[in-house]
């Protein structure tokens, strides 16, 4: 799986994150948009499409952040999590899920109302230590 961490090219240090869907697994929790990645499909790709489907913008400038592993009591997951900061479009979220721009300082504090799924506390993580 792909994921973004998405900056504003409007709003100096805003991320965007988007709230997943009450029947998907870790339903409720806020994320960073993304999804699969196809057969045959490089993770830069399927950044691009999943990003293009889900938010409706064309990604112009992403770079690797980092890779990570989590296991849950029903599955494994592998990210591959880039930084988008250039793209194109207004991001919406085209799924029906709740799409939000938040404060850097405010995403990154420890008493955040912003709860996550555990496999992308490591990517909170290290942007804290940035």
């Amino acid at each position: 799986m792909v994921a973004a961490i998405i900056y504003s090219v409007h709003r100096p240090g805003q991320i965007l994150i988007s709230k997943r869907s009450a029947h998907r697994h870790q339903g409720g929790l806020w994320e960073f948009p993304g999804g699969k990645i196809e057969a045959g499909e490089t993770p830069h790709q399927a950044l691009v499409r999943e990003l293009g489907e889900e938010l409706g913008i064309d990604v112009t400038a992403a770079q690797p952040f980092m890779q990570l592993s989590h296991s849950y009591s029903d599955r494994q997951v592998q990210l591959d999590i880039w930084s988008v900061t250039a793209f194109r479009g207004q991001p919406t979220g085209r799924e029906g899920q709740e799409c939000r721009w938040v404060a850097e300082a405010e995403l990154l504090s420890v008493s955040s109302s912003y709860r996550f799924p555990e496999a992308n506390l490591p990517i909170l993580d290290k942007l804290r230590n940035l």
